[in-house]
């Protein structure tokens, strides 16, 4: 492991003076609508944190209903909200978070099966705060706190579909049953399905009676108030045209299923295609941008929606968002895939402004950082993503092209963590400086900065507060010292990147594991030179000779990285760079 800078970073936050003073107030300032306020000037600039609102921090007990108290119960709710994140805004400017990124706000089906809706995708009105977190009086204080500390609000939508809201009554008796048992035509077999989630049919689902098939089975909003699982609001939403009421994917390949069919889980899918869907899903996420003053949209499974939705929805939302004064309005998207092609092409004319890079968690950070794989994979994939990924920045979007603002991550509340399954953290060391160095805006999932080493969904959404916000902890630290990096040299955030050495070795060979890049700002450079490599030291050489710059002979290059060792290196009368590292070590040089 990396020896570390411990230093302290906290800050004193500077709350708006309407919030100090809201006490003593006739009316809370937060009953209205916010002026609209721009924050971003390139999104390349900022540092986003990922937070589960309901893991963060418990800031306001009054709204802790339904709760448990037993931190190992990770399917219920746990009492997170926006006032926590709040109260923890100095713990967010320690670690050098420029954005956060928050759960759904809206309200949301209470619990199915045991298991609550506290991470927030089981909309059930798309106009309502999930009270859970607090009410729109709150959420606008968060906002306006975070933007008061220079950091900007990212909030988590879906538009696929809503809540377990309907079932379809396959046995049409009236009401839903988990199971129901059904003969198919002429058979003596006995089949069975759930009325939540039955599995997909191209036909819709089918009815059954004892003599077979009966026509498509009905639909039927269920009432249920005291788990909140009620006809969806607003009104026009209650139509069942605009339901594709197909059940449930069971073919991922089948692009058709992936599209029409319900989410898993009995989560009843929109019929987007539908133009009253579209605009009504348009309107009611544009009113949050008036009601808010949030910086912009982490969408949710965007390749369960057809293209052309992507098209029209983002030129609206950005039309709209325009139109209140916000620039720069960030649009981005979860396409949970590792296949490049296929993430890069909602990135292409007038769709999203930026992808969550998954090709990269799969084929960068797990094969490489974690597995040993070859650095080389690194550069291929980066050819990759300027082949797939939209070139050019979108029509009133964010100035950037998408190619160039891929939002990478190590982990996240879908995929088990990084550490998980690790003997030791030495693999997150120098997976963060790729994380934080190379191109891009870099996604920190909260937690990570303190060793949370949870698996896969629920086990990777621990409670935050548990682990007490330690400042000291080395990830934390580590994570801190890259973050002043970037704000201290502007090439590691708007530079370009040039791959100046990867290598396919992986075993005892001199360059195995190493991985050379140059980030440039006109005569501006930096470069970041890592060894992968767990167990051997390793160096620019191998059989063809050493890396070769294009720096002047006889330059230093100091290593300001966040490692303690003091060391340089220099070009030599040949123009060579040898760069020799430990184990998963990492250089940030720069000209001296």
């Amino acid at each position: 492991m990396p020896q570390i800078h411990r230093s302290t970073r906290r800050t004193l936050s500077t709350l708006s003076l309407a919030a100090l003073t809201s006490a003593c107030a006739p009316t809370n300032p937060y009953e209205k609508n916010p002026a609209i306020t721009n924050h971003v000037e390139d999104w390349r600039d900022e540092v986003m944190y990922q937070l589960i609102v309901d893991r963060f921090a418990n800031g306001e007990r009054d709204n802790d209903y339904n709760v448990t108290r037993d931190p190992s119960d990770l399917a219920r709710h746990h009492g997170g909200d926006w006032q926590g994140i709040i109260d923890e805004v100095d713990y967010l400017k320690g670690l050098g978070v420029t954005t956060i990124w928050i759960s759904p706000v809206v309200l949301n089906v209470e619990e199915d099966a045991g298991v609550a809706g506290y991470h927030g995708y089981w909309t059930q009105d798309f106009e309502k705060t999930n009270p859970h977190f607090g009410d729109l009086a709150r959420l606008r204080e968060l906002v306006d706190v975070m933007h008061q500390n220079d950091i900007k609000v990212i909030v988590d939508i879906v538009a696929n579909h809503v809540g377990q809201l309907f079932y379809y009554d396959i046995n049409q008796n009236g009401q839903p049953d988990i199971q129901v048992w059904y003969a198919t035509n002429g058979s003596d077999e006995l089949d069975v399905v759930t009325e939540w989630d039955p599995a997909y049919d191209e036909r819709g689902i089918q009815s059954f009676s004892s003599l077979g098939e009966a026509g498509e089975a009905p639909v039927e909003w269920v009432y249920m108030p005291e788990i909140n699982r009620m006809p969806p609001q607003p009104p026009e939403f209650q139509n069942f045209d605009w339901y594709n009421r197909r059940g449930r994917v069971t073919d991922w390949n089948d692009l058709t299923q992936v599209e029409l069919a319900d989410f898993p889980g009995g989560l009843k899918d929109l019929a987007t295609e539908n133009p009253n869907v579209r605009r009504a899903l348009i309107e009611v996420f544009s009113d949050w941008i008036t009601k808010t003053n949030i910086d912009g949209y982490r969408i949710d499974t965007i390749k369960h929606v057809e293209h052309d939705f992507w098209v029209e929805f983002c030129s609206a939302i950005r039309e709209h968002a325009r139109g209140l004064g916000k620039e720069n309005f960030l649009l981005f998207g979860e396409v949970f895939d590792g296949n490049d092609e296929l993430v890069g092409s909602y990135t292409w004319e007038g769709m999203l402004d930026g992808v969550v890079d998954f090709p990269a968690k799969y084929q960068v950070f797990d094969n490489v950082f974690k597995n040993g794989g070859a650095t080389q994979r690194i550069a291929d994939l980066h050819a990759q993503r300027y082949a797939n990924w939209g070139n050019a920045p979108q029509a009133g979007g964010v100035g950037v092209a998408p190619r160039d603002l891929p939002l990478s991550f190590l982990d996240n509340h879908d995929v088990g963590r990084f550490l998980w399954q690790e003997e030791d953290d030495s693999a997150i060391y120098p997976a963060l400086a790729w994380l934080l160095l190379r191109d891009g805006v870099p996604i920190l999932y909260y937690g990570t900065e303190q060793g949370f080493d949870g698996g896969n969904d629920p086990a990777n959404r621990e409670r935050l507060w548990d682990a007490g916000f330690d400042e000291d902890h080395p990830i934390y630290q580590w994570i801190a010292d890259l973050n002043a990096l970037r704000q201290e040299h502007e090439p590691l955030r708007r530079g370009t990147l040039e791959y100046l050495w990867t290598t396919e070795n992986t075993g005892e060979e001199d360059d195995a594991g190493m991985l050379v890049v140059e980030r440039r700002i006109d005569d501006e450079v930096v470069i970041v030179a890592i060894n992968t490599h767990a167990t051997k030291a390793s160096r620019t050489v191998d059989e063809s000779g050493s890396l070769v710059v294009d720096l002047p002979v006889g330059t230093s290059l100091e290593d300001v990285g966040p490692s303690d060792v003091t060391r340089s290196f220099s070009v030599s009368s040949e123009g060579a760079l040898t760069i020799e590292l430990g184990p998963r070590d990492v250089a940030v040089l720069v000209p001296r």
